[in-house]
């Protein structure tokens, strides 16, 4: 594929749409998944002292998945409003509600303080949270995807995907800092909310950033030819495009699968099931998170080049081989942890196949409806169950994680071997062939 010189550089617009939405994505993030690393500390402070400690931590958990499945509902009317008044404003609106209640969650007072009152409001901010991050990816990827220019739509999705990744790792070294810095006792005594502010001022300060950026092209093009969507967006993409709602739930649940159980999840599966030291896999976690923000960058730029059913293939295939050998390695030869796991996270950048694939699979009156109702309600479930099915199975067969990750592989790439597609400004909605779709 040839690319003038032109379209090779970004603009000083571009760097600065890419880099506000990567950023304010990665805080997001970094805001939703700092609840993971606290959630002991949460539970003892937020939950009746006399509960027994798996109940607390029972519950704890059952607050965090709150936050998943407050995701359908935040982001079908937040894209509503993104297909018929505008991405920018959903856009920017997004970053208010994750950073209003992660100020709140870090100023909350403890059980001990307020007695039950205290996890009721604690499940409050989640639900706000789980609202607002609903709204936050599919309406970044649409956004940014809107803006790029002919050729760089995959490198934009990969770079917007790379900072949501960024947040995970941000959230993690937070994490590793503040058990090194403080000692149990502070962090229970008080420490634990630094985060969680920490986190709210760079999302009050994401907010402000984002008031500068422009509406899409995309979207600017259809209010003129007032060709946006004058029936319910949800409505007509249930009533019209079953087979893009069925590929991109599809996707989604590899998606899942990456990020959950390679990313979050084997840092702890890892040293229960073969006895590694922990502080040698949050090491190795670290690195592969970081492979994983620097790979989905490279992944989304070579579906530009060479089409996302091309690249898809050789990187998940990578991916299943990569997490198959991290179990198979971790008993006989827990030195190579580290770049086997180095390697998976390259693998785990296959993620950003996803949003590239489910931009194209809707016209754009009803792109952030239709993107935003699979993404979110296929997330709601695979999120809330994969933890508690994989953490079952396990109990069974050591190596089921990597099965879990390579069905998920295989059902989500078969997905984007069938997906329709559409040009990013096309309003109608019937699909066509892509170039960069194969």
């Amino acid at each position: 594929m040839r690319t003038t010189h032109t379209s090779s550089e970004l603009s000083i617009s571009e760097v600065r749409i890419l880099s506000l939405a990567s950023i304010g994505g990665a805080l997001e993030f970094y805001d939703f998944v700092i609840f993971v690393f606290l959630a002991n500390v949460i539970g003892k402070l937020f939950f009746a002292a006399s509960l027994p400690e798996w109940v607390r931590q029972a519950q704890t958990f059952g607050i965090f998945a709150a936050g998943y499945l407050a995701r359908p509902l935040g982001g079908i009317a937040m894209a509503h409003f993104g297909d018929t008044r505008g991405r920018k404003r959903m856009f920017t609106l997004s970053v208010l509600l994750m950073a209003i209640p992660t100020l709140l969650i870090g100023l909350l007072p403890t059980y001990q303080s307020i007695g039950l009152v205290a996890p009721l409001l604690l499940l409050s901010m989640r639900v706000l949270q789980g609202v607002a991050i609903g709204g936050e990816a599919p309406g970044a990827w649409v956004f940014v995807a809107e803006h790029a220019r002919r050729g760089r739509v995959g490198f934009a999705v990969g770079l917007l995907t790379g900072g949501l990744s960024f947040g995970i790792l941000l959230g993690s070294l937070i994490a590793t800092c503040l058990n090194r810095v403080f000692s149990q006792d502070q962090i229970a005594g008080g420490a634990w909310r630094i985060p969680f502010l920490i986190g709210a001022v760079f999302g009050f300060i994401a907010m402000w950033l984002r008031r500068w950026l422009k509406e899409t092209p995309v979207f600017e093009e259809m209010r003129k030819r007032a060709t946006l969507s004058r029936e319910l967006p949800l409505g007509v993409v249930l009533k019209e495009h079953g087979r893009a709602v069925v590929t991109s739930f599809a996707s989604t649940w590899m998606l899942t699968a990456i990020i959950v159980v390679v990313i979050l999840m084997t840092p702890s599966l890892i040293p229960k099931l073969f006895g590694i030291a922990p502080a040698q896999m949050q090491m190795a976690n670290l690195v592969a998170t970081a492979s994983l923000c620097v790979s989905t960058v490279f992944i989304g730029a070579a579906t530009d080049r060479f089409g996302i059913r091309r690249v898809a293939i050789p990187i998940l295939l990578l991916l299943i081989a990569s997490t198959y050998g991290l179990y198979r390695c971790a008993e006989s030869v827990p030195f190579a942890l580290l770049p086997l796991y180095a390697l998976a996270g390259v693998g785990a950048g296959g993620a950003v196949l996803t949003p590239v694939m489910m931009i194209r699979a809707f016209p754009a009156s009803i792109r952030f409806s239709g993107v935003s109702f699979s993404y979110n309600l296929a997330y709601a479930l695979f999120g809330g169950l994969t933890p508690l099915l994989v953490s079952w199975l396990v109990h069974f067969d050591r190596i089921v994680p990597a099965h879990y990750v390579a069905a998920a592989t295989i059902v989500g790439l078969a997905a984007m071997l069938v997906a329709p597609s559409h040009r990013l400004s096309d309003p109608n909605t019937s699909p066509h062939l892509d170039e960069s779709c194969v």
